[in-house]
């Protein structure tokens, strides 16, 4: 159980790397493009919507090599620890 625990561990890691980046940058647009539109009254959604679209693609484009990297290397572990799951049956 140790290998899956420590499978495991190393998944929800990654996952946390991988997605935090991506999601701050999208609330923190996201927080400033409602401050702006509740200054200026405007409530478009198209303007709600465009800048959380563009900075994640943004995002993804700055660290999906990263982040490929990252997902291949748990990729790899997890091949890896294929013999030691299924030792026991």
């Amino acid at each position: 159980m140790d290998a899956l625990d420590a499978l495991l561990h190393d998944a929800l890691v990654t996952t946390a790397i991988v997605a935090l980046p991506v999601l701050a940058a999208a609330a923190l647009v996201g927080t400033v493009v409602a401050v702006v539109q509740a200054a200026t009254q405007v409530q478009e959604q198209t303007l709600t919507l465009l800048p959380k679209v563009i900075t994640v693609g943004a995002m993804v484009a700055l660290l999906g090599r990263t982040a490929m990297h990252l997902l291949a290397t748990l990729f790899d572990r997890a091949l890896t620890a294929i013999a030691p799951l299924t030792a026991r049956w």
